[in-house]
């Protein structure tokens, strides 16, 4: 991982000097960086050492940095990591226009392992994702989602990132296509699992330990897991609050939200399922080498499951 930051230091310098200040802002403020680190433990799982892959674990670091960058904007955010974000420090138009610089930045760097499987890898990612912010875009105030939409939505926007940097260390190995797509399936489920997750701790955790505002989702008219179980096991009046808060986007009657999704057992019925993808990922991993990364694979995703933030 010290050789995948140098690599993002190296690749983030620009002649403007407002590109490299915005991306290094963001870089810099650290975040889990699972999806390199994610890449990096499936090279070594499969007996990979060869350069290519810090470079890679870069690129899926700085895409994943451009559709956080993009996605505060839409969504109006103004805390992620326990800081200003950059559309509430630098402006709307800077964090728009870096983020497409750092997607560019990270096609350049992705064409130097000249492999055209690697690049229909990570075009294809980069593609999914924008079509799943499209697609949250299209749910924002929409009671009505059920988990299916749900799903559809984070395996996209989220769960992509994931299971193309799995994938990519499973190309870099060349290994068999039998390897790849167990590859592909962990980095899939772990991802999403990692969201619904994260989805919990929107009424579950605080603000001091997530580096974000409770309540943000809802604000956001964001229908998720936690709100969608609570409208299908609360009473008709605490459906009818639950939904009235999502199609407006109000947080004015928060506290009541949190606590209908809590005394439902909607919490349980979520981490329930992030325990299923989570076990998916398990069971994936298990079709690997044994060794002490496919075991810190194995690892990773019980872990997942005890996060706060």
């Amino acid at each position: 991982m010290h050789e995948v930051d140098k690599v993002i230091g190296q690749r983030l310098t620009s002649s403007v000097p407002l590109v490299a200040q915005v991306a290094q802002y963001i870089i810099a403020a650290g975040g889990k960086r699972l999806r390199p680190a994610l890449l990096l433990m499936v090279c070594g799982a499969l007996g990979y050492r060869g350069p290519h892959r810090h470079n890679l674990a870069a690129v899926v670091e700085l895409i994943h940095t451009a559709t956080l960058l993009h996605d505060d904007v839409v969504d109006a955010s103004t805390l992620r990591r326990g800081r200003p974000t950059a559309n509430e420090t630098f402006g709307n138009p800077a964090s728009v226009l870096v983020g497409d610089f750092l997607h560019t930045r990270s096609f350049q760097m992705m064409v130097e392992a000249g492999s055209m499987r690697i690049m229909e890898i990570l075009s294809e990612a980069t593609n999914v994702i924008a079509e799943g912010e499209v697609l949250q875009l299209m749910n924002m105030h929409d009671a009505s989602l059920d988990e299916a939409g749900y799903l559809r939505v984070i395996r996209s926007k989220t769960a992509k990132l994931f299971e193309a940097s799995a994938r990519l260390g499973a190309v870099l190995a060349q290994s068999p296509p039998e390897v790849e797509e167990a590859c592909a399936t962990y980095g899939q489920a772990l991802g999403t699992a990692f969201q619904i997750i994260d989805d919990v701790l929107d009424y579950d955790g605080d603000t001091a330990e997530m580096g974000k505002n409770i309540g943000d989702d809802l604000r956001e008219g964001k229908s998720t897991l936690p709100l969608i179980a609570a409208m299908a096991r609360g009473t008709p009046e605490q459906a009818l609050i639950v939904r009235e808060a999502v199609e407006q986007g109000s947080t004015q009657r928060l506290a009541e939200v949190v606590d209908i999704v809590r005394s439902t057992g909607a919490l349980d019925v979520t981490r329930a399922a992030a325990h299923a993808e989570a076990h998916r990922a398990m069971e994936a991993a298990r079709q690997l080498p044994a060794n002490s990364y496919a075991q810190g694979l194995l690892e990773l995703a019980a872990q997942l499951l005890a996060r706060r933030s």
